[in-house]
């Protein structure tokens, strides 16, 4: 905004702002028409620059044939064109041929065909052209090229200051093409110091001269302005004459417009605010863009471009004037002299008034007032609805202004304000709640798994350590062989062994939002689904299950390092109906499940041993979990149940499971048809050619069984089922 302030607080206000016209609706201006040197034009006539005469053709289509109102170049004219090779014939005709008369009068005949600078010159005579050029203040920049007439001097200010932007060079148009056009403007931008153009000066200064700019200069000539003034703030009872002349400041530039003068308002060093219509380019809306060419060959309908301002600029990469703007980090430089040209057409201008601060205050002391009176007075949803209200009103506001009177008013700080006595006000509410939820806190701690506290404690109504009867899923795991490694460690060793087991196993559980119901020994028991209700409560509990599997293989890595024995751990998992809730004596309750699920869980992993594998899992969490794949391994009678249980073992999800894994688990499941057949020989072939690619204790178990059953055949009504008589 030329003016950036470097607090953080006004960087969120220039959040909002370039907020408001990204959101502001985009209708295309049908009074400025951009005629665009694109990749059609280029290949139809030629790489850019284009000779002169080309130039001149269409400043004559656009002035003569289209009948265009003011034409406008985003383009510099700096170089002479000696593309005709008119220049190498007249220096001929001074030096080698000078003493031949008909060459130099051939060459006099052909200098308006030849002479593509004097063509160009030639069309802009007496048409409404305004030239652009550039300014400069690098250390090594020279004056080149010629300056159009100043809008002003100096002398014209009558001693007063003018706080406006100082250049000392400028890269400008040949003196034949600027002595032809009526106009030119400059077409440097401002730059905020996030690199970003949201502000453009009209008027500048070079020397004792005022040069105006661009967009200012097309929108002159569009209005039919002759002439330009800048109107001084006038003095009041507080600043003196002396103050107003050091002080610098226009409150606007006056144009003499017909019927009446029109006042272009201005800010800071001669600046104004860009009011971006759309995100810029061919199709950001706002703008309608033409092919160069397509003038040039006339096949445009007259009425399309008659009475039009037109801008001639390019879009062909490589020749693409982007600027950072706060609608687009790539936008079309010329596009943002079309915005400008768009609000002096309109006399719609955007800018801060001389009293925002006094405004900003204002609004900050009654949200201060009525936050602060009304807050403590509310409960928390009352108080939500209040302190939203009143954002809501002051962005509305702020809008509002922005909208119907071109006001750009501060509001980051009422918001922050509205935050921050409603975060005051939430901490207080907090504060003085805390001995309740403590003691919520407290209560729940007891029996819950600490993980989920915090959660029930944010929603205690929703919770009840009452018994309930849900659908859960259940997890028994331990360690294999554990009398055995508890012997061959000393005690110290042996509780930091067991507490680095538990602890991994603990937070594989906690992790994934399992909750921790004891430990038993080397033993570790846990359900899914209570006291926070889980739709997917097997899915977790079966990816909980696998991770513990790949921490136990990490966990063993250090263990060998430490000449520590490895582990082997065993998991059961299974899912159903169970009890959940406070249960035990007077003396000591526990929140934990009972049921004849969780009984068949804990038998589950009582026999992974059985099959060589580390998770079991029952029918009921393999169908309550179907995104992983399975091994079927058994149909089992497990003790204290009569009816046969299908166990099964979860390798991985189903889509990361590879060709040769699939077509191992046909194979065994195949397999496993044949042995409940009764087929013997298929099905010893098939398993025996598993056991030659991946040696397993499952293949080895049925390699048994059916070297068992050959020599002992199973009864008549032999159901394929296994029975297990110990725990």
């Amino acid at each position: 905004m030329g003016m950036l302030p470097g607090s953080w607080i006004d960087r969120i206000d220039l959040f909002f702002y370039d907020m408001r016209m990204r959101i502001a609706k985009v209708e295309t201006d049908p009074r400025i028409v951009i005629v665009d040197i694109d990749e059609k034009s280029i290949a139809e006539l030629g790489r850019w620059p284009w000779s002169r005469d080309i130039v001149a053709d269409l400043v004559s289509k656009m002035a003569d044939h289209y009948q265009a109102q003011t034409i406008a170049f985003d383009v510099l004219f700096a170089e002479p064109d000696n593309s005709s090779g008119y220049a190498t014939l007249e220096q001929l005709a001074k030096d080698e041929l000078k003493g031949v008369p008909q060459f130099s009068q051939q060459l006099q005949a052909l200098k308006p065909k030849l002479d593509f600078d004097a063509r160009l010159a030639a069309a802009m005579n007496g048409q409404p052209v305004v030239l652009g050029y550039n300014l400069s203040n690098e250390t090594d920049a020279i004056a080149k090229g010629a300056l159009p007439k100043p809008v002003f001097t100096t002398a014209d200010l009558g001693g007063r200051r003018l706080d406006v932007t100082h250049w000392k060079a400028y890269g400008a148009n040949l003196p034949q093409l600027q002595q032809a056009a009526p106009a030119a403007g400059f077409f440097n931008p401002s730059l905020d110091s996030d690199g970003l153009v949201r502000s453009v000066p009209l008027i500048a200064q070079v020397g004792d001269n005022f040069y105006e700019s661009l967009a200012l200069a097309s929108a002159r000539m569009a209005l039919g302005a002759k002439r330009m003034k800048p109107i001084f703030l006038q003095q009041d009872a507080v600043m003196s004459a002396q103050q107003l002349r050091d002080y610098g400041a226009l409150e606007s530039i006056a144009l003499d417009t017909k019927p009446r003068p029109m006042f272009i308002p201005v800010e800071r060093h001669l600046t104004t605010l860009v009011t971006y219509r759309g995100s810029g380019g061919i199709h950001g809306g706002a703008f309608r863009y033409v092919s160069a060419v397509d003038i040039i060959k006339q096949r445009l309908p007259v009425d399309d471009l008659a009475g039009r301002v037109l801008l001639v600029g390019t879009t062909v990469p490589g020749l693409y004037d982007l600027r950072a703007t706060p609608v687009s980090p790539n936008y079309p430089g010329v596009e943002i002299h079309a915005n400008i040209i768009a609000s002096i057409l309109d006399g719609d201008f955007k800018q801060r008034p001389e009293f925002s601060l006094g405004f900003n205050l204002v609004q900050i002391v009654i949200i201060g007032l009525l936050l602060g009176l009304l807050l403590p007075l509310l409960g928390p949803l009352w108080a939500i609805v209040l302190s939203s209200a009143l954002g809501a009103g002051v962005v509305a506001l702020n809008y509002w202004l922005y909208d119907s009177a071109g006001m750009v008013l501060p509001m980051a700080l009422a918001l922050l304000l509205i935050l921050a006595l409603f975060m005051c006000n939430l901490g207080w509410g907090y504060l003085f709640e805390y001995r309740n939820r403590r003691a919520i806190v407290n209560l729940f701690g007891e029996y819950v798994a600490p993980e989920l506290v915090a959660e029930m404690a944010a929603n205690p109504a929703n919770y009840s350590m009452e018994g309930d009867s849900r659908e859960l899923t259940v997890m028994f795991s331990d360690v294999r062989g554990f009398t055995t490694i508890s012997e061959g460690l000393q005690p110290n060793a042996l509780r930091e062994y067991i507490n680095a087991y538990l602890t991994a196993m603990s937070e594989d559980i906690r992790s994934n939002r399992g909750t921790l119901d004891k430990y038993i020994g080397d033993a570790v028991m846990a359900f899914w689904g209570a006291p926070i209700s889980l739709p997917d409560h097997a899915a977790r509990a079966v990816a909980t299950a696998l991770k513990m599997q790949q921490t136990v293989i990490a966990l063993n890595q250090d263990f060998v390092k430490r000449n520590w024995p490895p582990l082997k751990i065993g998991i059961g998992l299974n899912t159903g109906n169970m009890r959940v809730g406070d249960m035990g004596s007077k003396i000591r309750k526990a929140y934990t499940v009972m049921g004849d699920a969780v009984n068949l869980s804990s038998r589950l992993e009582s026999i992974t041993k059985v099959y060589g594998v580390g998770v079991l899992v029952g029918q009921a969490t393999r169908a309550a979990a179907p995104q992983f794949a399975y091994r079927e391994l058994d149909s089992v009678r497990v003790k204290g149940k009569n009816e046969p249980v299908p166990i099964f073992e979860p390798l991985a999800l189903e889509q990361d499971l590879t060709e040769a894994q699939r077509s191992q688990i046909d194979q065994w499941h195949a397999a496993l048809a044949l042995v409940r057949s009764q087929q013997w020989d298929q099905a010893e072939q098939i398993i025996a050619a598993l056991q030659r690619q991946q040696v397993h204790g499952l293949y080895d178990l049925y390699l048994q069984r059916i070297a068992h059953f050959r020599t002992a055949p199973p009864p008549s009504d032999w159901d394929g089922v296994t029975t297990f008589d110990s725990k």
